[in-house]
């Protein structure tokens, strides 16, 4: 049976990777409510219209349409054999929707959560540089470059740091992650859906984990 993949994972867990890896390698799209409500804004649909005016009047789309959304998506050819979601659901009642959904579908849902302490994923932000020419990311607790604060690759260039990426800001994402997040992924575990996977190992080993996950029977 083809699967559902609902990726978790708190701000700097690696879900990103993990995501990208999936698809490259089981070819299993990854579905974005995100880019799914952008699209909209293009589409001239009766869903899209409606969806369109609610978010241009600044309110939120409601569940019974973003399930819609989802549901018109994951109808396409590249979602035959399963699809990651990235955005949906958010909460027990989505999760809910979600459930009929892969039934009508004829599909498996797995939910997994990269799981890591909170300290080493305030590290991983907090740590974060990048280059802004060739977008190559280091870590000054993790993976320094080679000379402080400029590119191995672009010597003359220093490395740029979010100004969102400090310590009081990542702990409110990390704390509003927790807060937002808890409820489904008690909802998830209570149908014993959850699998919890080490995210504090390398990307690859984090990999293996979930693959296995996703191509048992479980």
């Amino acid at each position: 049976m083809s699967k559902i993949i609902v990726l978790m994972g708190a701000p700097g867990a690696g879900k990103g990777t993990q995501a990208r890896l999936l698809q490259e390698r089981m070819n299993l799209p990854q579905v974005s409510t995100g880019d799914m409500f952008r699209a909209l804004k293009e589409a001239q649909t009766p869903l899209a219209n409606e969806v369109r005016a609610l978010m241009e009047a600044g309110q939120l789309v409601p569940d019974d349409l973003t399930i819609q959304v989802v549901r018109e998506r994951t109808a396409r050819e590249d979602c035959r054999d399963g699809y990651i979601l990235d955005g949906f659901p958010r909460t027990p009642a989505q999760a809910a929707m979600l459930d009929k959904l892969a039934a009508e579908q004829g599909k498996k849902i797995q939910a997994i959560e990269i799981q890591m302490p909170q300290e080493l994923l305030a590290k991983r932000m907090v740590g974060r540089r990048n280059c802004p020419v060739c977008g190559e990311i280091y870590n000054i607790y993790f993976k320094p470059p080679q000379n402080d604060m400029v590119c191995d690759l672009h010597p003359d260039t220093p490395l740029n740091h979010r100004g969102d990426d400090n310590l009081g800001t990542v702990q409110a994402r990390l704390e509003t992650y927790e807060r937002q997040t808890r409820p489904l992924l008690d909802y998830y575990k209570t149908a014993n859906l959850l699998h919890v996977v080490d995210g504090t190992r390398e990307p690859e080993v984090i990999y293996r984990d979930i693959e296995k996950i996703v191509t048992s029977d479980g």
